[in-house]
């Protein structure tokens, strides 16, 4: 009886009639497709800039592409070249990276210049971060601009969202990992109409920008890793160990991260900060080799190629080294998100324990370190559990992510991400 009671006094909204939501198709096309050009271009722009300065520079210099001095000098002078559009760029290249995270966040057209810059810099000189942040932040910004410009009817809060979800869609190539972030995001808000109505326009963005960058780039997240066939005991038993240390190695990261931005943060000028944070960084590269620069994606691609290939030491040295390298990377100010480089780390973990214990599976390994990784450092829950099961392409992965979850989620639930606020204080 009062359940029923319960039920009656939680209506179920209406739904929107078609003709409210046809409108919005056209703007989240272009939105969609727009976004997703912007991406590949930036990062088409960072691949071949990042060819001519690791491959052949040090080439035509006679110098060892990934040696120890070419991986100071290069990470040291990227630390340079954005700090001074940091400094002198207008709109300092946005605000500090630190406080940024997936969520839209519209900047003045001012900054996106700058923004872009520091961006393709970063992607090409191997700082350990990815492109998610500052894409998303620029094409909501673009988005909002045009959109007022072009179509000032709409409502303001539209064009957001949809740049936001598109890029999402772009960056993970399928529109799927939009909706999760957008399903996410809206729990517990209060919504008119049903909740596919409000996914309606940025699915549609979403879809458009997954589908550009198909047919234009066709990206893979598919690590290649053998298939997970019918589940054992031992597979469950690999994964509820596994993505709970994962989380609890995340954790201490996260714990760590508002320490090692305020010393950072204390060194007072880009100029210094920036190209400290570079120096780091390739003395970490010189400790954990060259798989550990970069976002990270190739990266883990060719560990997956060979899971074999190094040893558990080797496996357990990548993933220190790339997690210190993401911490040092996120609060230094370097401009670029923390998912891929997090993808890396968990995938490292999960082959160490491979290496250690050949009854743990590599792809299970893989994608329980990933999810684990992933909810410490996001603690969004879908996007960590859909990253992980697309690594590794077996249905049957899916069920087992989930159970393994839970654990996880137990450690990480109620803790800070790796996420700061204005101030330096760690966000929950």
């Amino acid at each position: 009886m009062a359940q029923d009671t319960a039920r009656q006094a939680l209506p179920t909204p209406p739904s929107a009639p078609a003709r409210a939501l046809l409108p919005l198709i056209l703007p989240a096309l272009v939105v969609g497709v727009g976004s997703s050009l912007l991406y590949l271009v930036v990062s088409s722009l960072a691949e071949r800039l990042q060819h001519v300065l690791w491959n052949n520079l040090p080439d035509a210099l006679g110098i060892g592409r990934y040696s120890v001095l070419w991986m100071l000098v290069m990470l040291t002078a990227t630390g340079v070249a954005v700090g001074l559009v940091v400094w002198k760029v207008p709109g300092h290249a946005g605000p500090d990276p630190a406080t940024l995270g997936l969520e839209a966040v519209a900047l003045p057209p001012v900054v996106l210049p700058g923004l872009l810059l520091a961006t393709v810099l970063m992607l090409a000189g191997g700082p350990s971060l990815g492109p998610e942040n500052p894409i998303i932040a620029v094409n909501v910004g673009l988005a909002l601009w045009l959109g007022r410009l072009a179509m000032p009817r709409m409502p303001g809060s539209l064009w957001p969202a949809l740049a936001d979800a598109a890029t999402l869609g772009a960056l993970f190539g399928t529109p799927v990992a939009a909706a999760l972030v957008i399903s996410e995001a809206l729990a517990g808000k209060p919504l008119k109409g049903a909740l596919w109505d409000n996914l309606f326009g940025p699915l549609m963005a979403a879809g458009a920008g997954a589908m550009t960058t198909a047919l234009v780039a066709r990206p893979a997240l598919d690590l290649g890793l053998p298939a997970v066939g019918r589940l054992r005991w031992a597979d469950l038993l690999a994964a509820l160990v596994l993505a709970p240390v994962a989380a609890l190695i995340g954790i201490l990261a996260v714990y760590a991260f508002p320490y090692v931005h305020g010393a950072f943060r204390r060194l007072g000028h880009p100029m210094v900060a920036l190209p400290a944070g570079g120096v780091v960084l390739g003395l970490l590269g010189t400790l954990g080799g060259h798989l550990t620069l970069f976002k990270g994606l190739a990266e883990v691609a060719e560990l997956a190629k060979d899971p074999t290939g190094w040893s558990a030491g080797q496996f357990a040295v990548m993933t220190v080294v790339k997690l210190a390298a993401l911490l040092v990377a996120a609060a230094c100010g370097f401009r670029g998100g923390r998912i891929f480089p997090s993808v890396f780390i968990g995938a490292a973990l999960g082959l160490c324990a491979h290496a250690l214990v050949p009854a743990v599976q590599p792809s299970v390994g893989v994608a329980a370190g990933v999810l684990g990784m992933l909810l410490a450092i996001t603690r969004q829950g879908w996007v960590s559990l859909f990253t992980a099961s697309v690594l590794v392409a077996s249905p049957t992965i899916l069920a087992l992510l989930c159970i393994a979850s839970l654990p996880a989620w137990l450690l990480v639930t109620g803790r800070p991400k790796m996420q700061l606020r204005a101030d330096g204080t760690a966000l929950r």
